[in-house]
């Protein structure tokens, strides 16, 4: 589904990426791990083209994609969570999530694409005439995480969605992430610190250092030893 080779990014003056290469199959959930500082929000930055490239390129689902605008990549099936989730605060939860829809022109059968995600996040429903600004963290995640889904991508990426998150809401997110990946119609690219959470959802990961993959292969291989040496502080 996703296909990043070679790449190489700077940022004012210096080499934040080295040569960055995986593969995210379809249908499957992957997990790019790593100590915090190594590159991994740069490379989801520049697999969505908010961020340039020196070298490389990025394909999804055969189409090379690495010169397009951020909007063209989204229009193309590239749904972005980012760290710190960019809800619209002073917009409505029902507001946040009509945009989702318009903004990929995806309102066909609006009703049916909202009851989908308020079975996925039931609290969503609750409150739509509530402000983003008045979630509590959790439940912006959420709201992102849904705004996202609307757009029916075929790669769904989160950056971090269980950071600041509390418990049961964590659960609630790694449940539609199983959800999806049953339902197998998109492949997710997940950022994360939460090892446990990686190791139960993922099925193939990668672990970036100093900003390259030094280890990479199926969830089954990483093991204690792999942990202790590229990821233990």
């Amino acid at each position: 589904m996703l296909t990043v080779n070679a790449l190489n990014v700077s940022i004012s003056g210096s080499q934040i990426l080295r040569g960055v290469t995986f593969e995210v199959p379809p249908k499957s959930v992957f997990c790019l791990m790593g100590r915090n500082g190594v590159g991994k929000t740069t490379t989801l930055k520049t697999i969505v083209g908010l961020q340039s490239t020196d070298s490389g390129s990025v394909t999804l689902d055969g189409d090379t994609v690495t010169r397009k605008r951020p909007e063209q990549r989204a229009r193309e099936g590239m749904g972005y969570v980012p760290q710190g989730r960019d809800i619209f605060p002073h917009l409505t939860v029902e507001e946040n999530l009509d945009i989702g829809m318009r903004a990929q022109g995806k309102t066909a059968n609006k009703k049916a694409k909202l009851e989908r995600v308020y079975g996925l996040f039931p609290i969503l429903k609750e409150f739509l005439p509530r402000k983003g600004g008045m979630l509590s963290g959790g439940q912006q995640q959420q709201l992102a995480i849904a705004r996202a889904l609307l757009t029916e991508p075929k790669l769904l990426i989160l950056d971090e969605p269980t950071e600041g998150i509390q418990p049961n809401i964590i659960d609630q997110i790694g449940e539609t992430i199983k959800m999806l990946r049953k339902e197998g119609q998109m492949s997710i690219l997940l950022v994360e610190q939460y090892l446990d959470f990686c190791k139960e959802l993922a099925d193939v990961f990668a672990i970036m250092d100093r900003g390259a993959v030094v280890a990479s292969g199926p969830i089954a291989e990483l093991t204690d030893q792999v942990v202790r040496k590229h990821l233990t502080v």
